[in-house]
């Protein structure tokens, strides 16, 4: 393997590949039916915050159907915290804040679920939610019943004030009420990855675990997420899925380069896809971003093996990263962490392909096809990568 810093003309630091990793058997206990691939979908909180109301989730649904996100993939409208009032109503249920919701959450579900799209809802597992508002905590069957009787399809479930109780026992006791509903509802656990989720949330009915704190509008951010997902690539799969966060494209504190860089290595990562930017808004730079089939194809890839770093050149800040795909090709993502244009190649051997004289490969940002022979090679600007799909010829 080679990564040939033609800018920088600075030594080689060159590292054994990595095999790729599958989810191993034995924690696979959560049938794959309701995410069989990562969940794409949409979420208030990156670019919104508190700032939420009916009108936004509803003119949100209107977006994805109209700027073509639908039919790329994304199901899930999901509202974040803020949505609930600040008592519970005098039966002890949640209960939609009445100025910003008037009409409730069932009816937003029943817009929703009339767009051809699935209705997430957010509540934690503590005491109340991080914005101090009523969450879950020995209150789960009755919030899973009313999840259930309003129709919602996702739950994000947060660790805000969680009274210092064992997570697992919390996040199974949801997960319990959830499967009592008997009404099929995604479960997201939003652990932060303080109690290494990923070796237990499968097994208390999880379907996506956050690995990490939450995500912020920069480079710096997504990358230190980026570095936490290596060596938890045996843990993802069908049905349970390592979840780096959501993400920031069109949110407008990196530049494009760097969004390019981010929907890839997501998608590398078998990422839940889940948009946090104004779909109202958008422009077509980031509405092709988001709806970019080939790269959503590795992210959904039913093969389900979550991608890997092959090598790191920390003299260079390059990178490669590969993902096994289901028919044998092979994705990958030439990351340039630097400040400096370069040009990143990889042997094709490298990759774990079959021996061939000839590759083709798909340039799935430029949308072009070429041949490679031996090294598949690319400038890569600044903040940047460059991604292909290759497979024997």
């Amino acid at each position: 393997m080679r990564i040939n810093a033609v800018a920088m003309c600075l030594p080689l630091v060159l590292l054994g590949a990595a095999r790729p990793h599958i989810a191993d058997p034995a924690v696979a206990s959560t049938a794959p039916g309701l995410a069989a691939t990562p969940p794409m979908g949409w979420n208030s909180w990156n670019k919104f915050g508190c700032n939420i109301d009916e009108q936004l989730i509803e003119q949100t649904a209107d977006a994805m159907v109209s700027s073509g996100m639908r039919v790329a993939g994304y199901q899930y409208v999901n509202i974040d915290d803020c949505w609930m009032a600040k008592t519970r109503d005098a039966a002890g249920n949640l209960q939609a804040d009445p100025v910003r919701f008037p009409h409730g959450i069932k009816a937003i579900a029943d817009y929703v679920h009339g767009k051809g799209l699935k209705l997430g809802i957010y509540s934690s597992a503590g005491t109340a939610t991080c914005q101090g508002l009523p969450a879950s905590l020995d209150h789960e069957v009755a919030d899973a019943k009313k999840f259930a009787e309003w129709g919602v399809d996702y739950l994000k479930y947060d660790n805000c004030n969680n009274q210092k109780r064992p997570a697992i026992e919390r996040y199974t006791a949801m997960s319990k009420a959830l499967k009592a509903t008997g009404r099929p509802i995604v479960f997201s656990l939003c652990e932060w990855g303080e109690n290494k989720p990923w070796e237990w949330g499968r097994q208390v009915g999880g379907m996506l675990w956050r690995t990490t704190g939450d995500i912020s509008d920069r480079w710096n951010s997504m990358i230190g997420i980026l570095d936490k997902q290596v060596g938890l690539e045996k843990y993802s799969g069908p049905g349970g899925w390592n979840d780096p966060d959501m993400l920031e494209v069109g949110n407008g504190r990196m530049s494009f380069s760097e969004y390019i860089a981010h929907f890839s290595l997501w998608a590398l990562l078998n990422a839940p896809l889940i948009a946090g930017n104004d779909l109202r808004s958008m422009s077509d730079t980031t509405r092709a971003i988001l709806t970019n089939r080939a790269v959503i194809a590795v992210d959904q890839d039913w093969g389900g093996q979550q991608g890997t770093l092959l090598h790191n050149d920390t003299t260079t800040h390059t990178q490669v990263w590969v993902k096994p795909m289901h028919d044998g090709s092979r994705a990958v993502v030439l990351l340039n962490r630097g400040s400096v244009a370069t040009s990143i190649s990889v042997a094709t051997a490298d990759l774990g392909l079959p021996p061939a004289k000839e590759y083709q490969a798909l340039d799935v940002w430029a949308h072009t096809v070429q041949t490679v022979l031996g090294d598949l090679q690319s400038g890569v600007p600044p903040h940047g990568a460059a991604m292909f799909v290759i497979k024997r010829k």
